[in-house]
């Protein structure tokens, strides 16, 4: 793995008003969905921390950069890319119905599974508070207290969900102590990953089932049964 150059060539909005942005890169280095690259500022010496990027849609000469973006990135930045890393989504080839579900405050992430699905063929429905209204006709929304149903519908299940929300997972998802999930699930955990797994900081590290986790490493696409 090694570090690749890109450019912010295009800003726009996505959903709620994020600002989201294109970024032209090799081919080999757009991420999957579920995956991310450590990006920053190539030219600013006294750049913060790197920001993870993951894809809300990838083309052939680049990515759009889920949001959000730094906001000192301006039209033309040369961003230096690390990655991709971690984990991502495994959508099975064979899900017909397929269910996403944004807990936090942003469908972005999740919008790569959306053109996977439909192209498989599969039953689409999308569970989010967030205004989302250039989807297309042929996916089913919902609101985020619909979500139980989706666990006895789907037969693939994908969440975006904020570190936070883990522990109250079992919850949203109308679970009782001991139950089981129906359908397979897997969750993307937003979080703050500053050193993709190199150093081992500790910032990211999540309370899984028998140890601990680093989202950046282990992550940040887990199998909801490691979390709840």
């Amino acid at each position: 793995m090694r570090t690749t150059e890109g450019r912010l060539r295009q800003v726009q909005l996505l959903g709620d008003s994020a600002t989201a942005g294109w970024i032209t890169c090799p081919v080999s280095t757009i991420p999957s969905p579920g995956r991310y690259l450590l990006g920053w500022d190539a030219d600013d010496a006294e750049a913060p921390l790197a920001t993870p990027l993951f894809a809300a849609e990838t083309g052939l000469e680049g990515f759009l950069a889920a949001p959000p973006l730094p906001p000192s990135w301006a039209l033309g930045t040369r961003v230096s890319l690390y990655g991709p890393l971690g984990r991502g989504f495994d959508l099975p080839s064979i899900a017909r119905r397929v269910a996403l579900a944004a807990l936090g405050n942003s469908m972005a992430r999740l919008l790569p599974l959306v053109h996977s699905a439909l192209a498989q063929g599969a039953a689409l429905a999308i569970y989010t508070d967030s205004p989302w209204s250039f989807l297309p006709t042929a996916v089913e929304i919902h609101p985020l207290q619909a979500l139980p149903e989706a666990t006895a519908w789907a037969d693939y299940l994908a969440l975006d969900l904020p570190a936070a929300s883990v522990p109250w997972l079992r919850q949203r998802l109308n679970l009782g102590e001991k139950a089981v999930l129906p359908c397979p699930a897997q969750a993307l955990v937003v979080n703050e990953m500053p050193c993709g797994g190199l150093g081992e900081c500790g910032v990211c590290a999540l309370t899984g089932q028998k140890t601990w986790k680093l989202a950046c490493r282990d992550g940040p696409v887990f199998e909801v049964k490691e979390l709840i």
